[in-house]
């Protein structure tokens, strides 16, 4: 068994059911891997494997986001959908992303919530990397960055909660449009001013 092993099956165990009600002993079980070798990569215990596991799971999310974004802001925004559209689906609804779970529950150590602020501002950064790349002015690329990845992951949550992929397959259609006339249409590069 792998130290790779134990940190993948942690961060399932954590889209799951959440940090709180994941433990040690129970990712070894779910891993398939002796206590005493889990124990033996993870000194820190529980605050260093869900760290580890957290950086997985954004560190995967941002290798997608990578190799789709390449071909512009669109495609890397459909690659992200559907990698959550996968998730969402071949787990029956169960699953769905430990970077946000780690984020809102009680009694997270500074460690683990860190890695998930750190995931949240790198795919945001890379989407806004994007846009810029293609003429959308820096602050409403960072604008829109941010709406994606939080529509998406309040889209997961109502996917799992509804048990159904409608409010994940909207969000991700409205956003297309979006991001398609914020590329294309030069009147819509700039943030418009919220006025009170």
């Amino acid at each position: 068994m792998s130290r790779e092993q134990i940190v993948t099956g942690a961060a399932d165990m954590i889209r799951r059911r959440g940090l709180n009600a994941t433990s040690i002993r129970e990712v070894a079980k779910h891993a398939g891997t002796p206590l005493g070798s889990t124990y033996h990569y993870f000194p820190g215990g529980k605050t260093q494997l869900a760290t580890e596991a957290v950086q997985w799971a954004a560190d995967t999310v941002s290798k997608v986001l990578t190799a789709k974004l390449r071909k512009g802001p669109v495609d890397g925004l459909k690659a992200f959908f559907a990698l959550w559209r996968q998730i969402v689906t071949e787990t029956g609804f169960q699953a769905g992303c430990p970077v946000l779970a780690v984020s809102i529950e009680e009694n997270v150590s500074p460690q683990a919530l860190m890695a998930a602020a750190d995931g949240f501002r790198a795919w945001s950064a890379q989407l806004a990397a994007s846009l810029e790349e293609h003429g959308v002015s820096p602050v409403r690329a960072r604008s829109l960055a941010h709406l994606c990845v939080s529509a998406a992951e309040g889209a997961v949550a109502m996917c799992r909660a509804q048990r159904s992929i409608e409010p994940l397959d909207d969000v991700a259609a409205e956003l297309t449009a979006l991001l398609h006339a914020a590329t294309e249409d030069p009147g819509m590069r700039h943030t418009v001013p919220i006025r009170g």
